[in-house]
């Protein structure tokens, strides 16, 4: 078995992983394909295992007790799929599959669970679980603050963070899903979009031809969980120093 090397992981949040706490866990990391529609955590299931996603899309989903769902957020590799049990919480309603194929590196929750243990991985998943709180809540904003098309600039902008390049292989029935609309609207909003020359929309796929422009029309519904996630995980923390006053031994942060 060839030994996972951190400098050459793609996923964001297992590069910030302390090198001690990463030798730990890649004996237990597992590279696994990722396909279109591979379930990586059933709802009401046992989370089995945690998938850090080097590439690819993964959707999450609610759905209601009579059948509605939408889709509520996204992993790429800025993040982790089974997040969930970082809480303690070993299920969920909620299910999370791959929208866009890819490949990730799955470790068992079991083998996963003493990793916790780590102060500086807990902490630095505790951050990354508060960026996913307020990737719902900025949806929900959007949903209930924004018009149609602006959401739209959004959720291409979210996927467009988590996937290489500028073109995203998204059906005009997974948009629909994304933001809970019939099909026919998603295709009227994309039109839109291509008329302000933001996108260029084909049968299944979206190429993004002017990101500052997707940017400019999401207003106020992009960008502050993400300031977040570029604040908290990928800015190092502090050295922590100690320090004496008054004869007794303090700790300070520079």
């Amino acid at each position: 078995m060839t030994m996972i090397v951190q400098s050459q992981v793609k996923n964001r949040l297992l590069r910030r992983f302390p090198e001690d706490a990463f030798e730990l866990l890649a004996r237990c990391l597992e590279p696994v394909d990722l396909r279109v529609n591979h379930p990586l955590v059933l709802p009401h299931k046992p989370i089995e295992h945690v998938c850090f996603l080097e590439s690819g899309l993964a959707s999450m989903v609610a759905e209601s007790a009579d059948g509605k769902s939408v889709e509520i957020r996204h992993i790429g590799r800025e993040g982790i799929a089974g997040y969930p049990v970082v809480l303690g919480v070993n299920q969920t309603p909620n299910k999370t599959f791959m929208q866009v194929p890819g490949f990730g590196l799955q470790v068992a929750t079991e083998e996963f669970a003493p990793i916790l243990e780590h102060s500086e991985v807990r902490q630095l998943l505790l951050r990354y679980v508060h960026t996913c709180e307020l990737q719902l809540a900025h949806s929900a904003l959007a949903a209930a603050k924004f018009n149609m098309h602006q959401r739209l600039a959004r959720w291409l902008l979210v996927c467009h963070d988590r996937i290489d390049g500028n073109d995203l292989p998204l059906t005009h029935e997974f948009l629909a899903l994304m933001l809970g609309v019939r099909r026919a609207g998603v295709t009227d909003e994309l039109h839109i979009l291509e008329g302000m020359h933001a996108i260029k929309s084909t049968r299944g796929n979206v190429r993004i031809t002017d990101c500052n422009k997707l940017i400019e029309i999401a207003g106020g519904c992009y960008g502050v969980p993400e300031q977040e996630y570029e604040r908290l995980i990928e800015t190092p923390p502090p050295p922590v120093l100690p320090v004496h006053l008054n004869g007794n031994r303090h700790h300070h942060t520079l």
